[in-house]
């Protein structure tokens, strides 16, 4: 029987970038934004505090761009605020590499196992689905979700007790499965 396990994001992730007042690398956005329009032309902002000191960064999604060409449900989504379109706007690669930022997804994310476990069962066959692209080291999923330590793991995976059809070394983001013998 398959068990369908379920990576999800509890909240936003830190945002990786330096602090030009405190030298600080951390910061954390609440999903508020900023508009400004020049006639025309649009500018709008995510904006996030430092950890440390408190002050704001602004990282830029909309840049100069014609006001009509910009859909009216994301102008909507932007003025109110709206936390889904700020966890949206971070996992875009285009936002983030545009503001060079990285981000931390460290206490954000929990795993879902979908009920009691099975740690009686032989055979154990999983499919890890991510409801964000969350990235995680596949060997910390088996061992939370299994309740084993990590070391135990990576002796099942040395042994051939854990099999998938991806590497499970590094970090993932993609859903995989996978199959447990004891």
């Amino acid at each position: 029987m398959l068990t369908n396990w379920v990576v999800v994001p509890t909240c936003l992730p830190l945002v990786l970038r330096r602090c030009h007042a405190c030298a600080s690398e951390r910061f954390r956005t609440s999903g508020k934004f900023r508009v400004n329009a020049h006639h025309k032309l649009i500018d709008a902002w995510l904006l996030a505090l430092c950890t440390a000191c408190g002050e704001t960064a602004k990282l830029t999604v909309l840049e100069r761009m014609n006001v009509r060409s910009v859909r009216p449900e994301l102008l909507d989504r932007m003025h109110d605020n709206d936390p889904g379109l700020a966890a949206e706007l971070l996992q875009n690669p285009v936002v983030r590499r545009r503001n060079r930022v990285a981000l931390d997804w460290e206490d954000a994310w929990r795993l879902d196992t979908g009920g009691p476990d099975h740690p009686d069962r032989e055979v154990i066959d999983v499919s890890v689905r991510f409801a964000a692209r969350v990235p995680v080291r596949p060997v910390r999923l088996i061992a939370e979700g299994c309740r084993l330590s990590r070391a135990e793991v990576e002796r099942l995976l040395t042994e051939g007790k854990v099999v998938s059809a991806v590497r499970l070394g590094g970090k993932l983001s993609a859903d995989f499965t996978f199959t447990l013998k004891r």
